[in-house]
């Protein structure tokens, strides 16, 4: 077992966010996160990453209690986080950027390596300054380069599609169509995108801080379009 959620709850403002979630995830697996807006998806990630904390539960990886640690803590254990709109460094390369999330030295053959796995052409992008020159699916691309640097047990994508145009994002598929073999470890998504969820070994449905179902894309789906036709049918009927 790589990762343990025990009755996680979680409270803003008065309001129950996350409600007694109990989850586990196993090793290499591609796990997709869907749900209504609000249903709580970024606020489990983040407290997975230790952005947040939890009011009460407990949070195991690898048979260790890390509820209480912090984010770079977390990070050392072997779990990354990718926001939906990722950093800019004014004044620091693309080939800097992958040198720190790498940890050591790299030449910049590496870094060109690691640039051309998800799809970008490596010269014309290893000594460009990460700044607001670079497209939203550009990047994308030069933070999924760092995550597979980081070489993280627990790599955490928070809506990569937000904030793309659709021409991006239909490159990008490509790219997490091939994460099994960029990530040697478990990749968590957050994602609306059938596209997305069709790629994954499973999805888990989040629906008022709770999970609502589990299993694969087709069953969710299947289950989520009948419920939609139901809904529909009755305020029809109403």
């Amino acid at each position: 077992m790589l990762l343990e959620l025990q009755d996680i709850c979680f409270e803003r403002d008065n309001k129950k966010i996350l409600k007694n979630i109990n989850l586990e995830l196993d090793i290499e697996k591609f796990i997709a996160i869907t749900g209504p807006n609000g249903s709580g998806k970024s606020t489990l990630v983040k407290i997975i990453m230790g952005i947040e904390k939890p009011d009460s539960g407990k949070i195991i990886f690898e048979g260790k209690d890390i509820t209480n640690l912090p984010i770079n803590e977390r990070a050392k254990l072997g779990i990354g986080f990718a926001f939906q709109q990722p950093v800019k460094f004014k004044g620091i390369t693309v080939y800097d950027l992958l040198k720190m999330a790498a940890g050591k030295k790299i030449t910049k053959k590496e870094a060109c390596d690691v640039l051309s796995k998800v799809g970008l052409c490596a010269k014309e992008y290893v000594d460009r300054e990460v700044n607001g020159s670079l497209s939203g699916g550009e990047l994308k691309r030069i933070e999924i380069a760092t995550v597979v640097l980081r070489k993280s047990k627990l790599t955490i994508f928070d809506e990569p599609e937000a904030g793309i145009d659709l021409w991006s994002f239909n490159n990008l598929i490509e790219v997490f169509e091939n994460m099994r073999e960029l990530i040697k470890g478990t990749t968590l998504i957050i994602s609306h995108q059938e596209r997305i969820l069709n790629i994954a070994d499973e999805v888990i449905l989040l629906k008022s801080g709770q999970i609502a179902d589990r299993g694969s894309s087709k069953e969710i789906l299947d289950k989520e379009m009948i419920n939609k036709k139901c809904c529909k049918a009755n305020k029809c009927n109403a």
